[in-house]
C-alpha cells in the first residue's frame, strides 16, 4: 500500500484530525517515508482528499459520492471539461473531476453539455488517481419541465423534421402532426419534447415561431434565443424610463465648468464615462496630477426594486453582437438622460483622484454631481489628435483637455508597469455588418494609446470605489479573478518544456511572472501560442461579495463603478456609494444588501451567457461569410488538439475551425497529452499546437456556424511515439476513436 492509501487508511480509521507528528508515530514512519510525509500530506491537500483543521491537523476532506450533481465550469488546457459539486461544503476546494472523452458531444442517451450547464453524473478514480466523470442525465436550462431547443423547419411528404441550430445535438427532431400545418420550411422555430414517444426519433412540439431560418440576422436571432437572452422590456419598464425627468441640479456638485470629455469606440452609442485631467497645484505634489471620472448617475433613474431595476437586474449586462446591441436598459435611458453627450447636462457620480509624479494615488474623494460634456471623442480622433493630426472637433480641447489627460497617464503608466498586471497580448477582431445583415469585413481592432489611457483611469476608479465601500465597511459586490490552478499551470510547464521553454512548477504563479514569458516571446514563432496558453491558464473572473482580489489587474480590491448603462454590478455598486457616503435617500436598500452574494452569482451567470451568444453569432456570421470559400485554402494556426483532430485560428480572420483526424491523411495518429500533440504511429510526423498549417475548407455552416477543414501542410518530422503512447492511437477513418483513457495525474 502506498504512502498516501495509508494516511487516508488511517485518518478514515481514527475519524479525528491528526498532525504530521501523529500520523509519521501511527503509521511508524521511519527513513525516508517520514522525509516524504510532508509532501505527500501536501500533494493530498491540493487535490483535495484532506483538509486542514486549525492549520497544524489534517482530516479527510468532505467525500464525494458515487453519483451527484454538477456543475461544468471550465475547460482544461486539452478543452476537456471539468465539473465540480453543486452541493460542495468542505473548506477546501473540491478535487479536479475531469468528463470522461465523448460524453461532451451527447450520446443516445443523453443530450451535448458545455459550460455553465449542470448534469448528474457518475464517477470513478482512473488508475492515477484522478475523477473521470460519465453524464447519467443533463439538466435543462432554467426550471423548464421539459427542454427548449431551436431548430429549422423541414418539411417532407410525410413528416416535419425539426434540423437542431446547435452543433451539440446530432440528431433531428420530427414535429407532433398537430403542428405540421403552422410552420413553413426554412422557419427558425422554437420545440419542446412531448411524451408521446418513448423510442426512436424524439417527437417535439411547437413553442415559438422566430422567423426565417435564411434571413441575414438569423445568426444573433440563434444565438439570443438559444442562450435564453430575450429583447425588449414590458410595458411597465418602458413607461417608468419614458416618465423620466432631467435630474437637477439640487444638492449635486456643479461640475459643469469643467472640461469633462467622452472618449469612446467610433460606433459606441451610449457615453457613460467622462475623464478630465490638470496639473495639481499643490507645492507638496511636484508633478502629481488630479483627475476625475465622471460617470453617468444610472440610479437617479433607476431605483431599487422597480420594474427597471428588476428587469436590469434579470439582464444583467448588455450583449454587443456583430449586428446589434441587446441592452440592459430601455434606450429613452440608455442613449439619452444616462449618456453622457456633449454640451448637455448630465447627472454623474464622479471620483477625483489625486496623484503623484509616479502615478501613485494620495488620495481621492467621491462625489455626485452635474456635469457637462465639452466633447465626444473616437478612440481614433484622439489619437490622431494627439499625433499632431487633430480634426475640428479635437483641436477644441486639444491643450485644455487632451494634452493633460496624456501627461497624467504619462505618471500612471510609471505606477502600473511597477504593479505589472497581466498583459496578455490579444488580436481580436472587428466585424462590419451591413444594414442587410451581410459582413462588410473582418479587420483586426487598433490598439492605440487613447485605448490604454481611458482603460488605466478607470481601472483606477473601480479601485477607489471598492477601497471607499470597504473603508465605510458598507457590502458590496466586488470583481475577483483567482489566480491560476496548480493543474493548469503544471500543464503550462509540460508545454513550455515540448518547446524548449523552462517554467518551474513549484514556483508561485505572478503576472509578473507571465508578463516576462510573454516578452520573451514576442516576435518569435511561439509568441501567439504562448499568449493563447497564458490565456487559457487564466480562471475566469466573477462576481462575488468575497474579496479574493483580482489576479490579473495585480490589484487587492476592485469593483466595477464605471459602466452602470451596461452592467447591473455597477449599478449596485452606485447605490452602495450613495448610501455609504450619504448622497441621498435612493442608495442600497437593507434588502438590496442582504441580496448581494444573490445578485452576484445571478450576473456572473448572465455575463457567461452574453459571452456564449456572442461568440456564437460571430461564429455563425463568419460562418456565412466564408459559405462562398468552400475550396479554398487558408493559413491557420494549430488552436488545440484532441485525440479527435485539430482545432484551427485561421490566420486573416480569427475564424475557429476544425480538422477531424481522419481528415490528417492514412496514417494513425497517436495523442501525445503532454506535448500538445497528434504523432504518427509510423512515421514520427507530427502536428504540435501553435503550428502554422494550411488547411482546406471542406465545409461552412452558417445555421450552426460549423467550420470544417482538411490539412494541406504534411507533419513535422520527429520520433515515433514510444510504447506508452500506443493506447491513444487514432484510427482514420472512425472519428479518431481512442483505446483506454489514459491521464497524468493532476496535482
Amino acid at each position: 500500500m502506498s504512502l498516501k492509501q495509508r494516511i487516508l487508511s488511517i485518518l478514515a480509521e481514527q475519524g479525528k484530525p491528526l498532525s504530521k507528528r501523529d500520523l509519521a508515530l501511527d503509521l511508524g514512519l521511519a527513513g525516508q517515508e517520514k522525509l516524504d510525509l510532508k509532501d505527500t500530506l501536501r500533494a493530498l491537500e491540493k487535490s483535495g482528499q484532506i483538509e486542514r483543521k486549525d492549520r497544524r491537523k489534517y482530516t479527510l476532506s468532505g467525500q464525494l459520492p458515487n453519483v451527484f450533481v454538477a456543475e461544468f465550469y471550465d475547460r482544461d488546457l486539452d478543452g476537456e471539461l471539468l465539473a465540480r459539486p453543486v452541493n460542495w461544503d468542505s473548506q477546501t476546494p473540491p478535487p479536479t473531476i475531469i468528463l470522461a472523452p465523448g460524453e461532451a458531444d451527447g450520446s443516445h442517451r443523453t443530450a451535448a453539455i458545455g459550460i455553465g450547464e449542470t448534469a448528474l453524473i457518475r464517477i470513478k478514480r482512473d488508475s492515477d488517481g484522478v475523477f473521470v466523470a460519465r453524464i447519467i442525465k443533463k439538466f435543462a436550462k432554467g426550471a423548464q419541465a421539459s427542454q427548449r431547443q431551436l431548430g429549422v423547419v423541414q418539411k417532407t411528404k410525410n413528416e416535419v423534421k425539426i434540423t437542431p441550430v446547435s452543433r451539440k445535438i446530432r440528431h433531428p427532431f420530427i414535429l407532433r402532426p398537430q403542428d405540421a400545418d403552422k410552420v413553413s420550411d426554412g422557419d427558425l422555430v422554437v420545440v419542446s419534447e412531448t411524451r408521446m414517444r418513448k423510442y426512436g426519433v424524439p417527437l417535439v412540439q411547437l413553442e415559438e415561431k422566430l422567423g426565417d431560418a435564411n434571413e441575414p440576422r438569423a445568426a444573433s436571432m440563434i444565438a439570443l434565443a438559444d442562450h435564453g437572452i430575450n429583447q425588449g422590456f414590458s410595458d411597465e419598464e418602458i413607461a417608468q424610463a419614458e416618465a423620466a425627468k432631467p435630474a437637477p441640479l439640487g444638492t449635486r456638485t456643479d461640475l459643469r465648468a469643467l472640461d469633462l470629455i467622452t472618449i469612446d469606440p467610433d460606433d459606441a452609442r451610449d457615453f457613460d464615462d467622462a475623464v478630465h485631467a490638470c496639473a495639481d497645484t499643490d507645492p507638496q505634489n511636484p508633478g502629481g496630477w488630479i483627475a476625475t471620472v465622471a460617470i453617468a448617475d444610472v440610479s437617479a433613474y433607476v431605483n431599487g426594486d422597480s420594474a427597471l431595476d428588476r428587469g436590469a437586474r434579470k439582464r444583467g449586462n448588455s450583449v454587443y453582437l456583430p449586428d446589434q446591441v441587446v441592452p440592459m436598459l430601455p434606450e429613452r435611458l440608455s442613449n439619452d438622460l444616462c449618456s453622457l453627450r456633449p454640451h448637455e447636462d448630465r447627472a454623474c457620480m464622479a471620483v477625483q483622484m489625486v496623484f503623484d509624479a509616479q502615478g501613485n494615488k494620495r488620495r481621492h474623494k467621491f462625489i455626485r454631481a452635474l456635469m457637462r460634456s465639452s466633447a465626444r471623442l473616437s478612440y481614433s480622433q484622439a489619437q490622431a489628435a494627439i499625433d499632431g493630426k487633430a480634426d475640428e472637433t479635437a483641436a477644441a480641447v486639444l491643450e485644455s483637455v487632451l494634452k493633460p489627460l496624456w501627461a497624467a497617464y504619462g505618471s500612471l503608466k510609471i505606477a502600473r508597469a511597477k504593479r505589472s498586471p497581466l498583459e496578455i497580448e490579444s488580436s481580436e477582431r472587428k466585424i462590419r455588418v451591413n444594414e442587410q445583415g451581410k459582413i462588410t469585413s473582418i479587420t483586426k481592432s487598433e490598439r492605440f494609446d487613447a485605448h490604454r489611457l481611458i482603460e488605466e483611469f478607470m481601472v483606477a476608479a473601480n479601485v477607489c470605489a471598492a477601497q471607499t465601500l470597504e473603508q465605510k465597511t458598507c457590502p458590496l459586490i466586488y470583481r475577483v479573478h483567482d489566480a491560476p490552478s496548480a493543474e493548469k499551470l503544471h500543464a503550462l510547464s509540460d508545454f513550455l518544456r515540448t518547446i524548449g521553454i523552462k517554467w518551474a512548477k513549484g514556483e508561485r504563479a505572478t503576472t509578473k511572472r507571465f508578463n516576462t514569458l510573454i516578452a520573451k516571446s514576442r516576435g518569435g514563432k511561439y509568441a501567439d501560442i504562448i499568449n493563447e496558453m497564458v490565456l487559457r491558464t487564466q480562471m475566469q473572473a466573477i462576481y462575488d461579495t468575497r474579496n479574493i482580489g483580482h489576479f490579473g489587474l495585480n490589484l487587492n480590491e476592485y469593483a466595477h463603478f464605471t459602466s452602470p448603462i451596461r452592467r447591473y454590478a455597477d449599478l449596485t455598486v452606485h447605490r452602495a456609494l450613495i448610501r455609504a457616503c450619504k448622497f441621498g435617500e435612493d442608495g442600497a436598500s437593507n434588502a438590496e444588501q442582504s441580496q448581494l452574494k444573490a445578485i452576484a452569482e445571478e450576473i456572473t451567470g448572465a455575463e457567461r451567457r452574453a459571452m456564449a451568444a456572442e461568440r456564437d453569432a460571430t461564429g455563425r456570421y463568419i460562418a456565412s461569410y466564408l459559405s462562398d470559400q468552400v475550396g479554398v485554402v487558408f493559413g491557420a494556426r494549430i488552436s488545440g488538439v484532441t485525440k479527435f483532430g485539430l482545432f484551427l485560428r485561421l490566420d486573416e480572420t480569427g475564424a475557429d475551425g476544425f480538422i477531424p483526424i481522419r481528415q490528417l491523411g492514412d496514417e494513425y495518429f497517436v495523442h501525445d497529452e503532454k506535448a500538445h500533440a497528434l504523432i504518427g504511429r509510423d512515421s514520427g510526423g507530427r502536428y504540435t499546437l501553435g503550428q502554422s498549417v494550411k488547411a482546406q475548407l471542406l465545409e461552412a455552416t452558417p445555421l450552426t456556424g460549423g467550420l470544417l477543414f482538411e490539412m494541406q501542410t504534411p507533419p513535422t518530422p520527429g520520433t515515433r511515439p514510444g510504447r506508452s503512447h500506443q493506447t491513444r492511437s487514432a484510427k482514420p477513418g472512425k472519428g479518431g476513436k481512442a483505446a483506454k483513457h489514459r491521464r497524468k495525474r493532476r496535482s
